[in-house]
């Protein structure tokens, strides 16, 4: 199967947040894509996939939960925010935009799938 290296954005929606500290990302897949995406999904997204696309994550707990009947999945990362979001010096001090700056990264999908 061909890949093509793009940003994950073509494939997948995103939408993001916090909760306390952590970030929270959902990943899926809309409908009308192929349910092969969907399991492409599941098996990339990975705790070593996502410290890869988000390196500033790598020293921090990550929980991945598949939710396959919503054709995705759901990314905490713990820390993210440190201790929440009134102590927070970050650009984005609630994490709303961490699902769209995943989306933006270039990855290997496969060709089928877009």
């Amino acid at each position: 199967m061909a890949s093509v290296r793009t940003e994950l954005g073509r494939l997948a929606y995103a939408r993001s947040g916090d909760k306390g500290g952590n970030a929270n990302v959902g990943l899926w897949i809309p409908q009308g894509k192929a349910d092969a995406a969907v399991d492409w999904l599941l098996a990339t997204v990975t705790e070593d996939w996502v410290k890869t696309l988000i390196p500033e994550a790598a020293d921090m707990q990550i929980d991945i939960v598949q939710l396959p009947n919503l054709r995705g999945v759901n990314v905490v990362i713990h820390g993210w925010l440190g201790a929440g979001v009134a102590e927070q010096v970050r650009f984005d001090p609630q994490a709303k935009a961490l699902g769209e700056w995943l989306r933006a990264r270039v990855v290997d999908i496969p060709e089928e799938y877009l």
